[in-house]
């Protein structure tokens, strides 16, 4: 089976990287794993930056945009195996976890958290990568 690409497009004139013609998807099926983009508080429709100086904002809206990726490639939040937190502050943890523990409720991911001089803008504060596989007896 050929991977799957959700969301394709091109970075040109969009809000990150605007001068370049970058392709790329927001998620991509490969069997029963999906990728998803890195994502933060941008809203995957219209483009607008949600949670400007507001870390919690940012992962709130990151994983709402999340939910929808998965679904749309046929997975579930529940099916998350991996996530990949970064913030430019560590205090910032402390209002990004409780966020992401709201979503996740019971899944328990394994996670590893950075934190890390700047992400692809300044006014990013926070960024989550996620990884999931659809369990067999649903494929």
């Amino acid at each position: 089976m050929a991977h799957q690409r959700f969301r394709k497009g091109s970075t040109k004139g969009g809000p990150m990287l605007p001068d370049l013609d970058f392709q790329a998807c927001q998620a991509v099926r490969a069997g029963n794993q999906v990728f998803l983009v890195g994502l933060t508080g941008f809203d995957r429709d219209t483009k607008d930056f949600i949670g400007r100086g507001d870390p919690a904002a940012q992962a709130e809206k990151a994983m709402e945009n999340a939910k929808v990726l998965l679904e749309e490639a046929g997975s579930r939040l529940e099916d998350i195996c991996k996530i990949t937190t970064y913030v430019t502050e560590r205090e910032y943890r402390k209002d990004v976890y409780p966020v992401i523990a709201k979503h996740l409720g019971d899944v328990s991911p394994v996670s590893t958290g950075l934190v890390v001089k700047g992400l692809a803008e300044t006014y990013i504060d926070f960024e989550i990568d996620i990884f999931a596989v659809i369990p067999e007896d649903r494929m």
